[in-house]
């Protein structure tokens, strides 16, 4: 399974942890949570709609896709490309929390968008190459057929190798060079071949092939924490963000990553339990390797690590606030992202 790759069960089957006013997290002491007004900015951030707000972008971002990639010459390419990236049900978590990014610092949801689109491209691109038979060997994705299994796989490979730099270029040719100066465009350009690269998705991609039980950790902090913190970084980077402000997004968009990887775990090994489950990431979930218990406690870690980051932005006011939902979403999926918009 690739970055923000959200289990998809049918709704008999949808396995909530528990909310989070139930949770029994750890008390820590910081400047930021001895503060009055952290409280207040977590309390109003719980009432935020992010259904709506996910929705609404959703729309916006599946529109701009089908612009970005048009059918050209040699059509059957082209197919591929759309059949993954124009997914009925990709939920669209990275261009959407990359454009939450940028909009908590004052930024033009017109200087994310080309961005927002590219994240989509490459993580399209993650899952057709993930899903590869030498790979995860996976017949389905996002409740439809994989890529290989309906374009075969000299095409699927091609498609993904296209995504890559289509994803790039459209950056370059598309953002508004009067929204994002070209410096923080080049930074927002090597922070994507970073997260996809041999130090980032690819690494753990490795690992996911040829490590054991003890490389699970590593392997859910590349394959899945590498695209939300790429994703928050990058929204970033184009709103202009301070350099301390980027390191507590990178921190932030890593925890949320993770922390998409061990809920899926969890609702796996709770539907195995139940009798169902495809019991194809044996020995790679974390939930199997160390238990639901520990996995659930993980959870809450990660949730609570990805907040107390946010917790540094509170002089931004209401702009937190989507980012706050992103956590909680990830934890108790609350809603389906798949029929946001219905």
């Amino acid at each position: 399974m690739a970055p923000f790759a959200i289990a998809t069960l049918s709704s008999s089957h949808i396995c909530h942890l528990p909310k989070p006013a139930k949770l029994k997290l750890p008390i820590r002491c910081s400047a930021a949570s001895s503060s009055p007004s952290f409280f207040s900015t977590r309390s109003k951030a719980s009432d935020f709609d992010l259904r709506t707000y996910w929705a609404s972008l959703m729309v916006q971002i599946n529109h701009k896709l089908d612009e970005a990639v048009p059918v050209q010459f040699p059509p059957q390419i082209y197919e591929a490309m759309r059949y993954s990236v124009l997914a009925k049900g990709a939920k669209r978590a990275p261009p959407v929390m990359c454009i939450s990014a940028c909009e908590l610092f004052g930024g033009n949801r017109l200087a994310a968008f080309p961005t927002a689109c590219a994240l989509e491209m490459v993580h399209a691109a993650s899952l057709i190459h993930d899903d590869l038979p030498c790979m995860d060997d996976s017949p389905s994705r996002r409740g439809q057929p994989s890529n290989h299994t309906i374009y075969g796989v000299d095409m699927a490979i091609l498609a993904g190798d296209a995504l890559f730099p289509l994803g790039f270029r459209h950056i370059v040719s598309q953002t508004p060079s009067d929204l994002v100066p070209e410096p923080n465009l080049l930074r927002v350009i090597a922070e994507m071949a970073r997260s996809v690269g041999s130090t980032g998705m690819a690494a753990g991609q490795f690992l996911d092939l040829e490590g054991g039980p003890n490389a699970v950790e590593f392997i859910q902090e590349k394959k899945f924490g590498e695209m939300g913190e790429c994703s928050a970084v990058c929204g970033g980077l184009l709103a202009g963000a301070e350099d301390d402000e980027i390191e507590r997004l990178r921190r932030y968009g890593k925890a949320v990553g993770v922390l998409y990887a061990v809920v899926d775990d969890i609702l796996e090994e709770r539907l195995k339990a139940e009798g169902g489950g495809d019991g194809k990431n044996k020995g790679k979930s974390y939930a199997e390797v160390y238990g639901v218990e520990k996995a659930t406690e993980k959870a809450e870690e990660l949730r609570e690590k990805a907040k107390e980051e946010l917790d540094g932005f509170e002089k931004y006011g209401e702009r937190v606030f989507p980012l706050y939902s992103f956590v909680d979403y990830a934890f108790d999926r609350s809603f389906s992202v798949d029929n946001a918009s219905g």
